[in-house]
Parts: structure tokens; sequence; C-alpha cells
């Protein structure tokens, strides 16, 4: 995984799980690949709660890599999305 393009974007993390080789070509530990796989078989049968409230865990996520805690608060209300919590903010933009 040489190349830039391969390290960004949503699904560059899952393909390199896949091949089982980091972006800087070393190959990741089967004890690490064994432990992800093993915890994400436990998420992929957990029952979800609906998809406007992933969607919005998710926006505020990421999110708040990215965008100032009150521009993302302004956007997720300007979405009808429900405002960022007191949770969200201790546990994203108190670092």
């Amino acid at each position: 995984m040489a190349d830039n393009s391969s390290t960004t974007g949503a699904d560059a993390i899952d393909v390199a799980i896949a091949q089982g080789i980091d972006f800087d070509g070393t190959p990741i530990d089967p004890k690490k690949l064994d432990l992800y796989s093993s915890v994400m078989a436990l998420e992929a049968g957990r029952q979800r709660s609906g998809v406007t409230n992933t969607m919005r865990s998710r926006i505020v996520r990421i999110g708040a890599k990215h965008i100032p805690q009150d521009e993302l608060n302004q956007k997720l209300l300007d979405a009808g999305f429900a405002p960022l919590k007191d949770k969200d903010i201790a546990y994203y933009y108190s670092k």
C-alpha cells in the first residue's frame, strides 16, 4: 500500500486490515488481527437503534476531528439532528 491514495478515504483502514498489511507495508500482527476480528464480530451481531441515530453518532465522532464545536453544533441543528450533548462535548472537545 505504498501510494498515498490507498491511505485516504473511509474504507482505507478496512482494506488494509483485510490485507493484513499496515500503510507502511509491514504485516499486521496476527494476534492484533484476531482480536480485532473477534470484537468486530461481536459488534456485527449487535442490534442497532436506528439509522439516523447512527448517522448522528458518526457525524459527531468524525466531525469533531475536523470541525470546531460551535460550527458542528450548528450544522447538526441545521440538518435537524439533536445538538451536541454535554457528554459529546466532554469527550470530543475537552482534550
